[in-house]
């Protein structure tokens, strides 16, 4: 596919077949994730990659309680064969801009001094790169947040306290119904709208 093509066709599939995702294609997909921009090159990103129903289990067990998934509005979300949970490490990129060439910045003094937390931008590259390379692969993906579950998770997955997470990405073969979210009907707001140029 041309780069235009998988802009146009990325979307957030909801609805998977629970087919498992041939392996070379899922390091594919998840080497994109490791060619994402990386502030200072702190490289401060990991992926916890969750692979079968076994495994899945693990994060579904954590963050959606059993009771609660008869009213879940996403079901076949559940049937996703790999989970992949974005993360990031603060405390990379403050060492990393404590090092010669970056401690002119000051961003080195501790994770307060940035204003714009750039390991969650990071992650956030990191997760687009995978999504994109999801849709050239032929598969769909789905990125959703993690929110008040992240210390159910970190326990769950063994994922060390001074790591965030970022979010999760759902990835497998849509089901032939897959519908599209509740948002999908806003229009998107063209280049004449976002782009200010020569200031706002």
């Amino acid at each position: 596919m041309e780069l235009r093509e998988v802009l146009a066709a990325r979307r957030m599939v909801r609805d998977f077949t629970d087919a498992p995702i041939a392996p070379d294609v899922l390091d594919r997909v998840l080497d994109a994730a490791t060619r994402a921009p990386s502030a200072g090159f702190t490289q401060g990103v990991d992926l916890v990659v969750l692979t079968g129903s076994d495994e899945t289990a693990r994060y579904w067990d954590a963050t959606l309680a059993p009771a609660r998934r008869p009213g879940f509005a996403w079901p076949g979300l559940l049937a996703a064969p790999v989970l992949v949970v974005v993360c990031a490490t603060p405390d990379a990129y403050v060492a990393r801009y404590a090092e010669a060439d970056k401690a002119r910045t000051g961003l080195g003094a501790g994770a307060d001094a940035w204003a714009v937390p750039y390991w969650f931008v990071d992650g956030g590259m990191a997760a687009e790169n995978l999504l994109l390379a999801a849709v050239d692969a032929g598969l769909g993906a789905c990125f959703f947040g993690v929110f008040d579950h992240e210390p159910a998770l970190r326990v769950a997955l063994g994922i060390p306290p001074t790591v965030r997470t970022v979010g999760t990405i759902a990835l497998g073969h849509p089901a032939p119904a897959s519908r599209p979210g509740r948002s999908a009907g806003r229009p998107r707001r063209g280049v004449g709208d976002v782009a200010h140029r020569g200031g706002w």
